[in-house]
């Protein structure tokens, strides 16, 4: 093997190594966070039962789409795709890099429109284009970039 591909993978891991290191720091702090909770809600409310009390989950803000990171992420997934992917299938993707809650039912519903409406946007400005996929799904992909198009973002 070439020595350049086994330095990036090996400056690769390190950098997943410390990611996973910060992830176990924020779930133990987390876990402490929780822990001195509880202990408070014991003091103050003591007949209540703390483990009751069901987690909230995050959902992502009304205005998520308008800020551009909707557009920048769904942008990313597609740079990042061998073949064009549905609506659905971006949207599932991008709950999974999210972090959020998978078995929501009605997350995937409204992250699909929200990701229909950013492709929507980022088609008129000539970015991403949309074929008939399979039953009425679009299929969408980055617009190659042409020389009488410089504003098109390259595929990779």
């Amino acid at each position: 093997m070439t020595d350049y591909m086994i330095q990036g993978l090996a400056k690769r891991r390190a950098e997943v190594a410390g990611e996973l290191r910060a992830a176990h720091d924020r779930v133990s702090q987390l876990v402490k966070d929780l822990a001195a909770l509880d202990e408070a809600l014991r003091v103050v409310a003591p007949d209540m039962e703390v483990e009751a009390i069901r987690p909230k989950m995050f959902r992502p803000p009304d205005d998520w789409a308008s800020r551009g990171q909707m557009s920048r992420l769904v942008l990313s997934i597609l740079r990042q795709a061998r073949d064009p992917l549905t609506t659905r299938e971006i949207a599932a993707q991008m709950i999974l890099e999210r972090g959020l809650d998978a078995g929501d039912r009605k997350l995937l519903p409204l992250m699909v429109r929200r990701v229909g409406s950013a492709l929507r946007h980022q088609r008129e400005k000539g970015l991403v284009e949309s074929t008939e996929g399979p039953g009425n799904y679009q299929l969408w992909e980055i617009v190659a970039p042409t020389p009488d198009r410089r504003s098109a973002v390259p595929r990779r």
